[in-house]
């Protein structure tokens, strides 16, 4: 159907050109001076303008009404609320001013085509009209910048107030690791130099945190639950994007980056809110790190406290502990041994 569609407006559009042509060739023949056949030109021109803006507004918003479906739910996070209602805002301002301008650029482009009984009038400046021009979109944008980074700082500020559940995400090309700090909360310290095959984090096994963390190669969420994400890279500048939950932070070499938010829909609501059964949130790194950048990801699961705990028991250890050595086999009585012997 998109390709018909496609064919249709080239050939229409060929169509058009064609015969343009043939009117201009026409003009020539009957005999019409050039000034008659360029008023004729700019003429239809201006039409084609006023043509042009109908048909390309009603494409843009019939577009825009066929794809808004496929665009992200509603925020599960608390803050995603806050962050929806920034972009609505901006959405808004920006759909107002594409209107008008688009809508003035091709009535004037219709209304001022060249007229031999009009003259332009020429004016070297005017102050009050580039007052206006210049006053009014600084005023618009300087509320926009000052809205988001006032809700930037209120994120930010209510990050460093949670003392939630401590997770971090462990970003190298090509693959996420999420570590969850154990009873204590407390993730064990790591060094770059202490990365091994075996110790791909460079976990330090002799701080006492790590006796109890977690490794997982999902991250699995309790709803309702203050989440303090510590993210780090051992490579490259990565990005942690939950965009479900609204968040998005850089994982830098180096340094210890973080953002913390809480979840408020588990995955099966989400599945019920879109009607897609096959629903699943994800994270993804939104920096382009590499050849396989592309398959970067990692699968995201928001379930219910109770069943978080229950995951939780089932992740592995850090440093596994060794299991036990078995039982050493029971001597048995000298008497016996001496029977036997004998017999």
């Amino acid at each position: 159907m998109n390709i018909l569609l496609i064919l249709a407006v080239v050939f229409g559009t060929l169509v058009l050109v064609r015969l343009a042509n043939v009117a201009a060739l026409a003009s020539k023949l009957s005999g019409e001076n050039e000034e008659a056949e360029q008023e004729s030109a700019n003429r239809w021109n201006s039409i084609g303008m006023i043509a042009f803006l109908i048909i390309g507004l009603s494409v843009m918003v019939y577009i825009m009404n066929l794809y808004l479906p496929l665009t992200l739910p509603k925020a599960a996070s608390e803050h995603g609320e806050a962050i929806d209602g920034l972009m609505t805002i901006n959405w808004t301002v920006l759909f107002i001013t594409f209107f008008i301008t688009q809508i003035l650029l091709f009535f004037f482009a219709y209304k001022y085509r060249y007229n031999k009984n009009r003259r332009s009038f020429y004016f070297h400046d005017n102050n009050k009209l580039e007052a206006i021009w210049t006053i009014i979109p600084t005023i618009v944008l300087a509320a926009l910048i000052t809205t988001g980074m006032s809700e930037w700082n209120e994120i930010t500020k209510k990050s460093a107030s949670m003392k939630g559940i401590v997770i971090q995400i462990y970003a190298k090309q090509f693959d996420f690791t999420a570590r969850y700090a154990g009873k204590d909360n407390k993730l064990g310290s790591s060094f770059f130099r202490s990365i091994t095959d075996t110790n791909p984090l460079g976990i330090d096994s002799s701080d006492a945190a790590t006796a109890d963390d977690l490794i997982a190669k999902e991250l699995v969420l309790p709803k309702g639950a203050e989440v303090q994400l510590m993210i780090n890279s051992r490579d490259v500048i990565h990005s942690v994007y939950l965009p479900h939950f609204r968040v998005q932070m850089n994982a830098v070499p180096g340094m210890t980056t973080r953002f913390a938010f809480k979840p408020t829909k588990t995955t099966a609501e989400m599945q019920k809110e879109t009607g897609n059964p096959k629903f699943e949130f994800i994270m993804l790194c939104n920096k382009i790190c590499g050849v396989a950048h592309y398959n970067m990801k990692m699968p995201v699961r928001v379930v219910e406290p109770a069943e978080y705990e229950e995951w939780l028991k089932t992740q592995s250890a850090v440093f596994p502990k060794e299991e036990a050595a078995a039982p050493a086999a029971t001597p048995a009585p000298a008497d016996s041994a001496a029977t036997s012997m004998a017999k």
